[in-house]
Formats: structure tokens, sequence, C-alpha cells
């Protein structure tokens, strides 16, 4: 059982929804990424999303596609990532650490090797947001020999057929992209999301936890609702650009901590 299942199965039985930050490494400087990562965990956090930069980030909005920006100027890589989360795990981060980027630089790194760098690192998994179950093949292949767990998204435009084989491919949880579009927050959660997390509920019982668009306690406890997961990047990262960045990190993390929890206990 991986540390993703072994989260969500306490999660359950304590009735709580998780909360995952999302954290461009390198960015706003290489120093702070670590200091960034145990502040998450210590705030709160239950999955922490480690951003890869990669130069043309299609799935992203102005806010990430900056802070992306800025990392790679500061000389972020895939193997300094590596680092920062094997760095992570001696500082004491227990909390499931999953990377989140695109596919080229991943296969550049080289699949097999990249799969083994992550384990040998402490990460438990990746999302890849330009990589559909299709064409996984080799990848998926590379992160079950090395007990990863792959991560699929899908998007509220998905058919019930597309979203069984999502739903059939993903490892840990499902990611549900709340809107067509980029990332960025928005000033109120997709009116049809509960619609859409229905559909999905139908075809599976894996986690199912809710991306792009969270901007605030609010429509963070409007997503944990009816989700499993609460995932929170461009509203965390807009936050961190400056010289206070772990403390802004810190505060706004430990907000909506408190404010999911609340939610739980009212349910």
């Amino acid at each position: 059982m991986s540390r993703l299942d072994t989260t969500f199965d306490k999660l359950k039985v304590e009735r709580r929804k998780a909360l995952m930050p999302y954290l461009p490494l390198g960015y706003p400087t290489l120093e702070t990424s670590c200091q960034l990562i145990r502040a998450a965990a210590e705030a709160g956090a239950d999955v922490i999303e480690l951003g890869v930069p990669f130069s043309d980030p299609l799935a992203d909005g102005p806010v990430i596609q900056h802070a992306t920006h800025v990392a790679l100027q500061n000389g972020i890589t895939l193997a300094k990532c590596f680092e920062f989360a094997r760095e992570a795990r001696e500082w004491g981060v227990t909390v499931p650490l999953v990377l989140m980027g695109y596919y080229n630089p991943l296969l550049d790194f080289g699949l097999e090797v990249c799969a083994r760098a992550a384990q040998a690192s402490g990460v438990d998994g990746f999302i890849v947001p330009d990589m559909p179950p299709e064409e996984a093949g080799a990848f998926d292949i590379a992160c079950r020999a090395y007990d990863l767990d792959l991560i699929f998204l899908a998007a509220p435009t998905s058919t019930q057929k597309r979203l069984r084989i999502i739903a059939d491919a993903t490892r840990g949880f499902l990611y549900l992209v709340s809107v067509t579009g980029v990332t960025g927050a928005r000033d109120q959660v997709a009116a049809g999301l509960g619609e859409f997390i229905g559909r999905v509920r139908a075809i599976t019982s894996k986690p199912i936890c809710v991306g792009f668009g969270i901007a605030n306690v609010e429509s963070a406890r409007d997503v944990a609702d009816v989700a499993d997961g609460v995932i929170v990047g461009s509203a965390l990262v807009s936050r961190i650009g400056n010289d206070n960045a772990v403390k802004a990190a810190r505060t706004f993390i430990s907000e909506l901590r408190s404010g999911i929890d609340a939610n739980s206990a009212c349910a």
C-alpha cells in the first residue's frame, strides 16, 4: 500500500478531507523551496504537490507561468527537484510528496531513471498534465516498478466512457479539473462541480481530489463538501512571491486547514 493510499484511508476513518497545496520548486528562490515544503507540512497539508517548472506550461495560468519562469531563471532542474524532496524527508517531512510536471523534462531525464530517482528521494508519485493514459505506457511501467503512483486528470467535458478509462488508470487519487481552462483562482467554484463529481463517483471508489480555481477558504470549503481532497495552487503561489514566502505559505495553509476541518466537523 502506497503512502497516498494510507493517507486517504486514514482521512476516511477520521472523516476529514485532504488539503493538497501546490508549490513550484525553485520559487521564489531555490533557498526557500525546502523551507516551504516543511512549512506546508507543519501547517496541515496532507499531501504536497511539488511543481517541476517547465518552459511551456500549457495547463497553467499567468500566476504559475510567472512562478515557473522565475524558477527556471533561478536554475531549477528536475535533478534539483529530487534533491529538494530528499532534503525535505531528511528534515522530517512525512506526508506524501507528488511531483507535478510536464512530460518533456521527464522524457529527457529518462523515464526509468526518473522513476528510480523519485523513489530514492522520497517522492510518492507523479501528476503529468499533458500525458493521457493512452500515452503513459512506458512511464506507467517505470512507476509501478518503483512503487510510485501515477495520477491522471479528468476534465468536466469528459464522457462517461472517458472517465472510466482515466479512473481505471489512476493510482493514489483521481485529479478532477474543476473548470475548462487553465489554472488560476476564480471568484467562485464551478456551478456544475457537484454533478461532475457525482458522475465520477458512479464509476469509481478511488479518492477524488479537485483542483484549478480554488481561491480562498470559502471555495475550499465548498469543494470539501463534495470531494475527498482540495488542491490549491495559484492562490497559494500568488501569496509566496515575496520576502515573507514561508510565513505567507504557513498562514494561508493554516487558514485553509482550519476552514476545511471546521466544515467537516459540521457535516
